[in-house]
């Protein structure tokens, strides 16, 4: 699945920085994360940055976004790929 920054975001732009895809942006009210671009850092680390820094807990997996491991890695080496 891909992440998802939801409305308790308080815009303090920890995350943004932090992703290693460029996955994350400023949306119209709140930080929001693309979904093509989400690994949750599969291939990067070990578990997703964004969740690591948030202080306030407001990026968990999108359920409306279905992705296994094995298909979040392949999505990394495609990403990796094209910005070699």
């Amino acid at each position: 699945m891909s992440l998802k920054i939801y409305d308790e975001c308080i815009n303090c732009d920890v995350c943004e920085p932090e992703c290693p895809n460029g996955a994350i942006s400023q949306g119209e009210e709140i930080y929001v994360i693309n979904p093509a671009l989400c690994t949750e850092c599969i291939g990067h680390y070990d578990e997703p940055q964004c969740m690591v820094v948030c202080p306030v807990d407001c990026i968990s997996k999108d359920p409306d976004i279905a992705e296994d491991r094995d298909s979040l890695y392949q999505k990394y080496l495609k990403l990796t790929k094209e910005n070699t």
